[in-house]
């Protein structure tokens, strides 16, 4: 049965190689975006770039709101410090 089955499938080992790639592409994707310390990072970028006045407060602040909404996502979806 195991090698009818294989035979059977077969023709699926593409598809399944493919999706396989996708979901862990989008797993690294979202562990970065989500990543604790890369969002701490980014924070301070912006608290950079507004002291130096690259940019507005208004633009800091809105970039902070994403932050913070990014790292509440995180949080709520699991991702945590290092991991």
């Amino acid at each position: 049965m195991g090698f009818f089955s294989g035979l059977v499938t077969a023709p699926l080992a593409p598809v399944k190689g493919v999706m396989w790639l996708a979901e862990t592409l989008t797993e690294q994707a979202e562990a970065q975006l989500y990543d604790p310390g890369r969002i701490a990072a980014e924070m301070q970028q912006v608290a950079d770039e507004s002291a130096a006045g690259e940019i507005t407060e208004e633009e800091a602040a809105e970039r902070e709101e994403e932050l913070i909404r990014r790292l509440n996502e995180g949080r709520a979806r699991g991702y945590q410090p290092g991991g």
